[in-house]
């Protein structure tokens, strides 16, 4: 006879029937193929996290991991039982056996121990209470990059936040990437004041900067000139994509006299030294230098935007002044003629305006080295107590998988993504990844942006016009419990995910349960006031069995009420994004669907005969002339979509403005309109030919930082 095996769990059928004479007609509960046997050390682990109170079977048995097969699962949810077979298994083994008899005894033991109950857990003083602020998760986290991880966020003043964030070098116009950066703050601005603290926003322009300098030479204007030009362009950028103004916005050339103050008590700590009118930081005196990110000096590269100095002490030791060349803009100073380094400017803005100690400083990833790592190095060596008590850094845009800048050369301005697509569509396709992880810049995707934004101004332009005729007049009547229930589930998901380091992927992806519910209300009100209508035309009295049924019923009054709530909330969340366009909503829609029809370059009255055209083909049956028609449009991003004839027919004796009377609609921001459910919107999709509207109607990136 063989050994059993001294766990309960890791005995198998086979082995139980040939060891034991099971009483007759006594079947084992357990069939189908064995697995993987449950060990007895997670069981134990699960008993020992159950709450204490939790003493009944129900308790332990919600413990079990659901990853198990169901046999195992059974194993463990009947302790008792097994423990008075395996001792019923004692009794048959030969007293001879007697290392047999002791491992089922063990076995048997194992077993009745998990029918006791779990033994009282008391906290160690190495397991500190959660406080209320990690218990609660509308409370603000963000994603530190001094820390590597995210914090709860706590402003030095109660009540109020101080932010800067690196500006532009306005030598040119500004790239996608920017808008990147910026819009990724403007949402933090906007969400940091929802919250209701007072934030003092710096953002800054660096205005004076070799590069300016090489271009205002070659336009042969000053420098002056060049960047204050530039300066207004990239605020008429901000402004289309609804980015909105800073508390502050300094100029570099506004600021050298406080430059000057910080060099110079920079040279009195001894942290800096000047050759020929030049002024280096030396690295070396900071020995927290590359605590932001992470490098080694030796592998440090000496220069960012200049050329490496033999002068130096340190190839890694950065300008703090430079010497005045011939042509160039130049300001007095002790050590001559010239004009601030890159990096200085911002820590002596930054200073001027917030303080030495302030909440937050933000810019793209590409700033951390140098020129955040220069920035601490600068602004500790001249006052030790400075400190920015939270880092914060966005991803890049990136073109072919290699980041979008304008020293690569292939970049694309944010006035050429505009000629194309809507500017609520760019913000959109920005904040459809998370601010921490890369963008990758293609024109399917900002298809796609473009298809969900018109989808949800459709969808508010159709609420807004059924509503139309119930604003002045009051409702009394309360908001239907479901429906308010979807009202408060968003609104605590929104500040669930925004306060999570701004998860605003998860954010866009939320809204797809307010736009399904403002659908299906829109659909049903229209439904029952055609029903209302037709009853009142007939003026037939109606049964007390039906009666009770409408009483059963939602009323129109209970739809009014709800889409006035779901309206308010949709509304309000899109304007702490900065997704609700300035103008109305017939208005941009109509600036959508031009931009379609820009985008596929037709007009309105060409893509309306190409429609007749398809329709007259099917309805000869010409079907490969009418797929061809369909294919040629989903070539120019125009995608047609067949709709039921019932639906139609119902649509058409709505109040709503209809776009045709053909039974097909355009989609992808044309004459779309996504005005039926969640589940009717799916089922079209899926007739869809054009190849960037393969896509589930979700607003889930797929790059999302966690």
């Amino acid at each position: 006879m063989g050994c059993v095996p001294a766990h309960p769990a890791q005995f198998h059928r086979k082995q139980v029937l040939k060891r034991a004479e099971l009483k007759p007609g006594f079947k084992l509960a357990d069939r189908g193929p064995r697995r993987a046997p449950f060990p007895l050390e997670l069981g134990r682990q699960k008993r020992a996290s159950v709450d204490p109170s939790s003493t009944q079977s129900a308790g332990r048995l919600s413990q079990i991991p659901a990853s198990l097969d169901l046999p195992h699962r059974r194993f463990a949810a009947a302790p008792r039982f097994l423990a008075s077979l395996l001792r019923s298994f004692t009794a048959a083994v030969p007293r001879s056996s007697l290392l047999l008899r002791s491992r089922v005894s063990a076995a048997a033991a194992s077993w009745s121990a998990l029918c006791s109950p779990p033994p009282l857990r008391v906290p160690t003083m190495a397991e500190p209470e959660m406080t209320k602020a990690e218990e609660d998760p509308t409370k603000l986290r963000l994603f530190n990059s001094m820390t590597k991880e995210k914090e709860i966020f706590t402003p030095r003043v109660e009540g109020k936040v101080g932010m800067y964030v690196c500006g532009v070098t306005p030598y040119d116009f500004s790239h996608i990437g920017h808008a990147r950066a910026y819009v990724a703050f403007d949402v933090l601005y906007r969400y940091l004041k929802f919250l209701g603290y007072e934030v003092e926003y710096v953002r800054n322009f660096t205005d004076i900067d070799d590069k300016i300098i090489k271009r205002a030479n070659e336009a042969g204007e000053t420098v002056e000139s060049l960047s204050g030009r530039f300066i207004n362009e990239f605020l008429l950028d901000m402004a289309e994509l609804q980015c909105l103004s800073p508390t502050h916005e300094p100029r570099v050339i506004e600021h050298i006299e406080h430059i000057i103050e910080l060099i110079t008590k920079i040279m009195e700590n001894g942290k800096g030294y000047e050759m020929e009118g030049d002024v280096y930081f030396s690295v070396d005196s900071f020995p927290e230098y590359l605590r932001l990110s992470g490098r080694k000096l030796d592998n440090n590269l000496a220069g960012a935007r200049v050329a490496f100095d033999s002068r130096k002490r340190n190839p890694a030791d950065f300008a703090l002044w430079k010497s005045a060349k011939e042509g160039e803009r130049f300001w007095d100073s002790p050590w001559g003629r010239g004009r601030p380094g890159w990096h200085i400017e911002c820590s002596a803005m930054s200073a001027h305006y917030l303080g030495h100690v302030f909440d937050i400083h933000g810019g793209g990833k590409d700033l951390i080295f140098p020129h955040h790592e220069n920035e601490i190095a600068q602004s500790r060596a001249a006052y030790p107590d400075s400190e920015v008590k939270c880092w914060m850094h966005n991803g890049f845009v990136n073109k072919d998988d290699r980041k979008m800048a304008k020293s690569e050369n292939n970049f694309f301005t944010i006035r050429d993504i505009l000629a194309q697509y809507h500017p609520m569509a760019l913000r959109f396709f920005l904040m459809r990844t998370h601010y921490r992880s890369d963008v990758n810049h293609s024109d399917k995707a900002l298809m796609i942006a473009s298809d969900h934004v018109y989808y949800i101004y459709q969808t508010l332009y159709d609420c807004e016009e059924m509503l139309s005729v119930y604003r002045k007049g009051g409702i009394s009547v309360p908001v239907p419990a479901e429906e308010q229930k979807i009202v408060d589930e968003h609104h605590s998901e929104f500040l669930k995910y925004m306060s999570d380091d701004l998860k605003t992927t998860d954010v866009l992806d939320g809204f797809m349960n307010l736009l399904k519910a403002i659908n299906s209300n829109l659909n049903d009100l229209k439904k029952l006031q055609q029903k209302l209508e037709q009853q009142k035309k007939k003026q037939q009295p109606q049964k007390k069995q039906q009666q009770k049924q409408q009483q059963e019923q939602k009323r129109p009054e209970d739809h009014v009420k709800t889409l006035f709530a779901l309206e308010t909330e949709l509304k309000n969340k899109l304007s702490i994004l900065g997704l609700m366009p300035p103008l109305s909503l017939e208005e941009v829609l109509k600036q959508l669907k031009g931009k379609a029809l820009e985008r596929a370059k037709l007009t309105e009255d060409q893509l309306q005969n190409q429609i007749e055209q398809r329709n007259d083909a099917r309805r000869n049956k010409q079907f490969d002339m009418s797929d061809r028609i369909r294919k040629d449009l989903a070539a120019l991003g125009i995608a047609l979509m067949d709709e039921p004839t019932d639906q139609q027919a119902n649509r058409q004796q709505t109040p709503y403005p209809q776009t045709s009377s053909q039974v097909q609609r355009v989609h992808s921001a044309v004459f779309g309109r996504l005005d039926g459910s969640l589940d009717q919107v799916r089922q079209m999709q899926k007739r869809l030919i054009c190849p960037y509207h393969q896509h589930k109607p979700s607003f889930r990136s797929q790059a999302s930082a966690m």
